[in-house]
């Protein structure tokens, strides 16, 4: 190993009662017996090494100078490995003590290197240790991160299906303390193979020093497949479409670092064909071992169109959109459908005999009722190969400002007034230009299950309420607008559903192009796809007739004070019922008392004797 880090044991043992550190000792607990240790080249940065004990309890704030910040790295942790996190762990805080933000907590079983990032120029850092007696090491590297400063190439998203990256300055030496992320995500339904060509960092039997951690996942907490240093060539494999990869560096030694690719793969297991559909495309998926099977190679494929390409993995895999790449669009029994072919390129002119099958794929999604059905067929001489799958379209609702339906309202829960007009758009998210939008119907409901009770603003395209007004068919997007309204003895949410007929829009006997009919006459109705979209919550704001316009506090309470009054009228009227059925008791009361009093003071002779008539 190179002489300063050889030093590093010796200026351990002279700095440790020098360290630039605050330690703390919480009123009960045991006294902090971590030996302090580091190896600072200057001011700017510091790594040193914790000897832990049992049932310790330590805080330290490191403090900076200006006004940079601070990054820590744990590159190296040896805790107690049957300890709970409850019990044994590193805490890190955004600020000088530990009431400041939690910015993460490190356990034994933390599957990730912990990295945090301070907001200023203080941070502190407490670990916990439990009374098992086992020996505990932590490895700590930090130094200042200037705001608005950064390395070129450090890090970024990759989203293509495949690319490649290097670490900064490859095959130059790597900056000092550069700490960059990569985040890599592919289509989903493939995962990421990531292949290291070359990596030349800092060699150590910890890796405690320079770096290169990959996570299996979106971010830097999603699980750590490898963490690699020195000399290396791996090569990881993900389980999901995206994988995280973290350079850390620290202040010596630097050496060219990393060059990498990746690629994506296809998840499943195809054997043969596969074909999925959605609102936009056709995805054909087939097998390389079938091709070679058939004597056939992956870039001998083309569709109608043959500048549509195919992208190659472990299978080919062809991206047909709908309106393109020569997809036919066809309109019979209720249906729409999209074909397409997947042929060999045709065997050179001057070619007399051929030993390959002639192969074609013909691939197909028929769009019925209440499915999205695929079917795929090759033919190959006269052998016929099926498949099917399901799907849907996909649809949507918002809300918008006015009755131009250009600016859609993003706040979720929406506050209105009472009588307020309300603009509501169900939108088809597809490719097919030929599609349209009808609406069928549309309830209102104070709960989002749509339990009892419902209101209907829409029913059989018909509009049910007095303020609804339903607007002419315009495409993928179905659109209407009502007044706001509240449900009796309920809180003021209002939630919407509606059901959607996709119709084909040159199909003019079509459920979709019949707008407002009878029940009878809208069940012999042909339309080609039904889909529900619900949104909500929408609220009432608090009465303005109380004056002033509400803040975000009244906000929170619309609903609650637009049932203000109808609790009131109720509470008046059950107290009227109750003083009349007191007055009538007072004067059925009153009644038998004077009976039983006149009873009582009548004279004894006026009754006749026991036993006389």
């Amino acid at each position: 190993m190179d002489a300063p880090r050889q030093l590093i044991p010796l200026a351990i043992l002279i700095v440790s009662c020098l360290a630039e550190f605050n330690s703390t000792t919480p009123e009960g607990k045991s006294s902090c017996r971590a030996s302090l240790g580091g190896a600072s080249q200057s001011e700017a940065h510091r790594a040193f090494i914790l000897q832990l004990g049992p049932s310790e309890d330590c805080t330290w704030t490191l403090a900076r100078p200006g006004d940079r910040a601070i990054r820590i790295v744990f590159s190296h942790r040896q805790l107690d490995p049957d300890g709970s996190c409850e019990s044994e762990h590193i805490s890190v805080f955004d600020g000088n003590s530990t009431q400041k933000a939690l910015l993460g907590k490190v356990c034994s079983d933390s599957d990730y290197v912990p990295v945090f990032e301070s907001s200023s120029n203080t941070l502190t850092v407490q670990i916990v240790t439990n009374a098992a007696k086992v020996p505990r090491t932590v490895f700590i590297f930090y130094y200042d991160v200037s705001a608005g400063v950064s390395i070129p190439n450090c890090g970024g998203h990759l989203g293509t299906p495949d690319g490649s990256f290097t670490s900064p300055n490859y095959p130059k030496p790597h900056p000092a303390m550069a700490y960059c992320v990569w985040h890599i995500r592919v289509e989903k339904g493939y995962t990421v193979q990531l292949n290291f060509k070359d990596i030349f960092l800092e060699a150590d039997e910890d890796c405690r020093f320079d770096f290169i951690a990959v996570y299996d996942g979106p971010s830097t907490t999603s699980g750590l497949m490898g963490q690699v240093c020195g000399r290396a060539a791996p090569t990881f494999q993900s389980s999901s479409n995206s994988v995280t990869v973290v350079l850390a560096t620290d202040y010596a030694n630097s050496y060219r670092g990393f060059s990498a690719s990746y690629s994506a793969l296809y998840a499943e297991t195809v054997h043969t064909t596969s074909l999925t559909c959605s609102s936009y495309k056709m995805r054909a998926i087939i097998s390389k071992s079938y091709l070679e099977s058939l004597n056939y190679q992956e870039n001998n494929l083309q569709l109608k169109d043959p500048t549509c390409r195919p992208r190659v993995s472990n299978v080919v895999e062809f991206s047909i959109p709908l309106d393109g790449c020569g997809t036919i669009r066809q309109v019979a029994g209720g249906s729409v459908t999209y074909t397409n072919a997947i042929t060999f390129a045709a065997s050179p002119a001057s070619a007399v005999i051929t030993r390959r099958k002639s192969l074609q794929l013909v691939v197909r999604c028929e769009m019925e009722r209440n499915s999205t059905v695929e079917m795929m067929y090759l033919t190959e001489e006269d052998v016929i190969h099926d498949q099917s799958a399901l799907g849907k379209y996909n649809t949507t609702m918002a809300l918008f400002e006015s009755s131009a339906f250009e600016k859609p309202l993003l706040q979720s829960p929406y506050f209105v007034d009472l009588n307020q007009n309300i603009f509501a758009q169900v939108s088809l998210h597809t490719a097919d230009p030929n599609l349209v939008v009808f609406l069928d119907t549309c309830s209102a409901s104070p709960t989002h299950d749509f339990v009892s009770p419902t209101y209907d603003l829409i029913r059989s395209g018909c509009s049910q309420d007095e303020t609804c007004k339903v607007y002419p068919l315009s495409g993928h997007d179905a659109r209407f607008q009502f007044n706001a309204f509240k449900f009796l003895r309920s809180l003021g949410s209002v939630y919407l559903r509606c059901k959607v007929f996709i119709c084909d829009s040159g199909d003019h006997q079509s459920r979709c192009n019949q707008g407002c009919v009878s029940r009878r006459k809208r069940d012999i109705a042909s339309y080609k796809w039904k889909a529900d979209a619900v949104l909500g919550p929408i609220r009432l704001k608090r009465d303005r007739r109380a004056g002033g316009s509400p803040g975000p506090q009244d906000q929170g309470r619309g609903g609650e004070a637009q049932s203000r009054p109808s609790s009131g009228l109720h509470l008046l009227a059950v107290t009227v019922l109750a003083l009349n059925a007191v007055i009538a008791a007072i004067a059925v009361m009153r009644r038998v008392v004077n009976r039983r009093a006149d009873c009582k003071y009548q004279k004894l002779q006026d009754c006749p004797p026991k036993g006389q008539p």
